[in-house]
C-alpha cells in the first residue's frame, strides 16, 4: 500500500526538489507570528535548520503591532531561537519615495532582511509564500495587465530569498498548526477588501472554489505550463536580442526594418526595454513612435532613454551635461582629453597645401586667441562655417546636415575667445582661414 505523505514529507521533498537550503544552514526566517510564519519558522527549527528569526514591526496598526512583537519573542524564546526585531516608519518611507503601503513594507522588509543575511552570513532568506499566495499573485498580474512573466506565479527562488512553503496551501497550513499545537496571531487587516489582493483572497477565490473544488491545483497545473513556456520564449528573446541589437561604445542599436521583420515586434521591443526600467506604457510609445515617419522623439525610464532615430532605435544611460572648458596654451602639442588632438605650429610658405581631411582644421595662428578651449556646443552657438560669409547656428548646421541627436551630444568645439574657430572633426570657421598674409599656421589632427 502506498504511503500517504504527510505535510512535512511534503516540505522536505520541496526544499531538496528545488535545492532551497542545504542541511543544518543558517537561514534568516521572516517571522510575522501569523499561521504561514509560524509553520515555517517552526518546520526549519525542528528539521535541524539554524534560524535566525526577523521581525518587522511597520507601524500601522497600533497596539496591534505590538501584540504580535510580543507573541513572536515569546515564541522564539520558548523554542530558544535568535530573535531580531526592527520599527519602520512606513509612512513617511512612502510619502518620501512615493510608494504604495505594500510596496512600502516590501522594500523596507527585503532591505533589511538582506543586511542580515550579510550580517550573519546566512545562506538564505526564508519567507512563508504558499500555494494560495502564488495564486492571488498570478490574479493579481492578470488583472493588472501583464507579460507570460507574470502569470508563473510566485517562484520558489528569487536570488537569496526562498519559498519552502510554495508547496502547500493555507488549508495544509492550518492542519500543520493544529497537529503541532502551535497558536499564531492574526493581522486584522488580512479581513479588509480595501487592499487587491485581499479582495482576490476574500472575493474571488471562494467564488472560484465554489465553481471548482480543486480550483488550486488546476491553477497551480497552469503556471507550471506557462513556467515551461516561459523557459522557451525567454531563451528565444534573449537569442534575437544577440542577433538584432548591437552594443556600440556606451550605447545600443536596433534597426527598426529588422525589428518591424519580426512576427512579434512590439513583444520584443517590450522585452529588450523592461530590463532598463521602461514601462509597459512607454513601450507602447515607443512602438507607434517606430512605426510614424518622425525621428528625433525620446522617451525615458529612471536611469535610461530611448531616441526613435530614422532607422534605428538608440538605448543609452541618461547623459549628464558636462559643462568642463578644456584650455590648450600656444605652441601646447598636444591633449587627449576630452579628445585627442595634436598642434603644430610652422611657417606658411609658397609649397604649403590644405588637404581636404574633415580631422584636420588650419588657422591663421595670429589672429588666435590663447589658450584656446574645448567644449560641448550650447543652445544658440552659432559660426562662420569655411567658405560662407554669413553666420551660422550650430543647431541649424546640424539639422542640414542630418545630425543624430547621439552625434549632437557627442560633438565638441574648439574656440578662441568667444569665437567658434572649428566644429571638430567637421567645417572650421571661415574667419580663421589662411590666407597670402598669413605668417604663421596652426594645425590641429583629431586622432
Amino acid at each position: 500500500m502506498q504511503r500517504i505523505h504527510t505535510i512535512p514529507d511534503i516540505i522536505n521533498n520541496y526544499i531538496k526538489g528545488n535545492e532551497l537550503l542545504s542541511p543544518q544552514a543558517t537561514v534568516i526566517v521572516g517571522f510575522s507570528g501569523g499561521a504561514d510564519s509560524v509553520t515555517l519558522l517552526h518546520f526549519l527549527h525542528t528539521h535541524g535548520y539554524n534560524c535566525i528569526a526577523a521581525h518587522c514591526n511597520f507601524s500601522l496598526r497600533g497596539e496591534e503591532s505590538l501584540r504580535d512583537y510580543q507573541f513572536a519573542k515569546d515564541f522564539t524564546q520558548k523554542y530558544n531561537i535568535p530573535f531580531l526585531s526592527v520599527v519602520f516608519n512606513t509612512l513617511q518611507y512612502a510619502s518620501e519615495q512615493k510608494l504604495s503601503i505594500e510596496m512600502a513594507c516590501r522594500e523596507l522588509r527585503y532591505d533589511w532582511f538582506e543586511k542580515l543575511r550579510l550580517q550573519y552570513q546566512a545562506e538564505a532568506i526564508a519567507v512563508a509564500h504558499h500555494q494560495d499566495d502564488s495564486i492571488e499573485t498570478f490574479f493579481l498580474n492578470l488583472i493588472r495587465g501583464t507579460g507570460i512573466n507574470g502569470l508563473t506565479g510566485i517562484k520558489s527562488r528569487n536570488g537569496y530569498i526562498v519559498r519552502p512553503l510554495l508547496c502547500i496551501g493555507r488549508k495544509e497550513i492550518l492542519h500543520y498548526i493544529k497537529s503541532e499545537k502551535l497558536s499564531y496571531m492574526t493581522d486584522s487587516t488580512n479581513q479588509e477588501t480595501v487592499y487587491t489582493r485581499n479582495k482576490i483572497r476574500l472575493e474571488i477565490i471562494p467564488l472560484l472554489q465554489s465553481i471548482n473544488p480543486a480550483y488550486a491545483n488546476c491553477i497551480s497545473r497552469t503556471m507550471e505550463n506557462l513556467r515551461q513556456t516561459e523557459l522557451v520564449y525567454n531563451e528565444t528573446i534573449s537569442e534575437q536580442i544577440q542577433k538584432l541589437v548591437k552594443k556600440s561604445e556606451e550605447k545600443y542599436t536596433l534597426s527598426i526594418p529588422e525589428l518591424l521583420s519580426l512576427p512579434y515586434p512590439e513583444t520584443f521591443l517590450y522585452e529588450w526595454l523592461k530590463k532598463y526600467g521602461f514601462s509597459p506604457l512607454i513601450c507602447q510609445q515607443i512602438f507607434l513612435a517606430i512605426k510614424s515617419e518622425t525621428s528625433g522623439q525620446i522617451f525615458y525610464s529612471e536611469k535610461y532613454r530611448v531616441i526613435k532615430d530614422r532607422t534605428f532605435v538608440i538605448l543609452s544611460q541618461q547623459p549628464s551635461k558636462d559643462l568642463t572648458l578644456t584650455t590648450i596654451d600656444k605652441y601646447q602639442k598636444q591633449i587627449t582629453a576630452p579628445l585627442h588632438l595634436t598642434f603644430e605650429y610652422i611657417e606658411n610658405h609658397s609649397s604649403f597645401q590644405i588637404l581636404p581631411d574633415k580631422n584636420v582644421a588650419y588657422f591663421d595662428a595670429r589672429g588666435l586667441t590663447y589658450p584656446l578651449t574645448i567644449r560641448h556646443w550650447e543652445k544658440g552657438d552659432s559660426f562662420t562655417p569655411f567658405g560662407m560669409n554669413g553666420k551660422k547656428k550650430i543647431s541649424d548646421y546640424f539639422s542640414d546636415h542630418k545630425y543624430s541627436l547621439i552625434e549632437k551630444e557627442n560633438a565638441f568645439l574648439l574656440c578662441s575667445g568667444n569665437d567658434i574657430i572649428w566644429l571638430i572633426g567637421e567645417r572650421s570657421s571661415n574667419k580663421y582661414r589662411i590666407t597670402q598674409e598669413t605668417k604663421e599656421i596652426l594645425i590641429v589632427k583629431k586622432h
